[in-house]
């Protein structure tokens, strides 16, 4: 069923159109004799083809074309307007303002058929190619969130194989992804950055798989030797992970990269300092080090809350970013909260 808006200010004419469109089939008129009430309710309807008078009192054809298709809905409905024959120069002005056809006056029955049908059709192809138009779109959207699924299996599934090879655990690795987007939250990140962050955070070890065993799993003090060779994981993360077309393995090598920074300039691997440290970076080497320090591992034991609270607080400028440190203590109920979600498998060892 087609909508027919038909504006005129003759009565006379209101009824002759009305009666040849619903000689048409298929269509409703909707009439107004005042331009601007007709308008008004193209506010809140839209029309499949609007038929208007060139003379008019108040507003004439030639302006009310122009402020429907001023309309963002009324840019490509069909507009055909009513003119008399010596009008060539208002044809010409209304084609400028978005006319599509004319009538001339007197109105002919069969003419009138003819071009309305004509209008009406092109109308429908306009409504078949938005049809489909979305319904390609919603495929897209289906197989992207079908990507997007596999995508974070295959994050999930790198994350864990760095797990299996250090004694940190599952539960380290979603801590500190929530923690990394409570900082990121407080600090006041777009939604698409905080779902970045918590996507890509824990892949921040993933280099580990790298270090062979008899470093990491070595129960004492590295030493000088062996951490040089520990701090490779930052680089073998970050090579492992780059270079990828996903937004989620491009922020996940960042972050492998750089979250051993340090804000003074003395971390690793390339003693970056202060903003030159990309802030995913910044953020996960506060909710790295502050759920490291909280967790009790074979080789230590937890920090308790408040003393790794005030670690982060010393630290803030010289290891780390002081914004990011604010913004977590900021956010303390939160991480609380994220703490006792996310718990250890008890391990009769620690």
């Amino acid at each position: 069923m087609h909508t027919v808006l038909i504006v005129d200010d003759s009565d006379i004419n209101l009824t002759l159109i009305k009666a040849l469109v619903l000689r048409l089939g298929e269509c409703t008129p909707v009439l107004f004799e005042h331009p601007l009430r007709a308008l008004e309710w193209c506010a809140d309807h839209v029309p499949d083809l609007v038929i208007v008078d060139y003379m008019m009192p108040d507003m004439d054809g030639l302006a009310f074309i122009r402020a429907f298709r001023a309309r963002p809905e009324g840019a490509d409905i069909p507009v055909l307007m009513i003119t008399a024959n010596d009008q060539r120069d208002v044809r010409y002005e209304a084609l400028d303002g978005g006319a599509n056809d004319f009538l001339n006056k007197p109105i002919d029955r069969a003419e009138f058929s003819a071009r309305v049908r004509n209008m009406l059709a092109l109308r429908t192809s306009q409504k078949h190619l938005a049809d489909r138009a979305r319904h390609l779109a919603a495929l897209v959207d289906e197989r992207t969130a079908a990507i997007r699924e596999r995508e974070k299996e295959l994050i999930v599934r790198i994350s864990r194989a760095a797990e299996f090879r250090d004694p940190e655990t599952g539960a380290h690795i979603q801590r500190m992804a929530h923690y990394s987007h409570l900082i990121a939250d407080a600090l006041g990140l777009p939604e698409a950055d905080r779902k970045l962050i918590l996507e890509a955070a824990p892949m921040h070890d993933v280099g580990k798989i790298g270090i062979p065993d008899y470093i990491l799993l070595k129960p004492g003090r590295l030493t000088p030797e062996e951490f040089e060779i520990m701090k490779g994981h930052a680089r073998l993360g970050y090579e492992l992970l780059q270079g990828s077309g996903s937004a989620v393995l491009k922020a996940g090598a960042e972050i492998a990269y750089a979250h051993h920074e340090k804000f003074d300039g003395s971390g690793y691997p390339n003693r970056l300092a202060g903003e030159a440290i990309p802030l995913y970076g910044r953020i996960v080497a506060v909710a790295d080090v502050f759920d490291a320090l909280t967790s009790q591992r074979p080789y230590k034991k937890a920090w308790a809350l408040e003393d790794a609270a005030s670690f982060l607080h010393d630290g803030a400028g010289s290891h780390f970013d002081p914004a990011c440190v604010d913004a977590f203590l900021k956010r303390w109920d939160g991480a609380i909260a994220i703490r006792c979600r996310f718990q250890d498998e008890e391990d009769p060892s620690y």
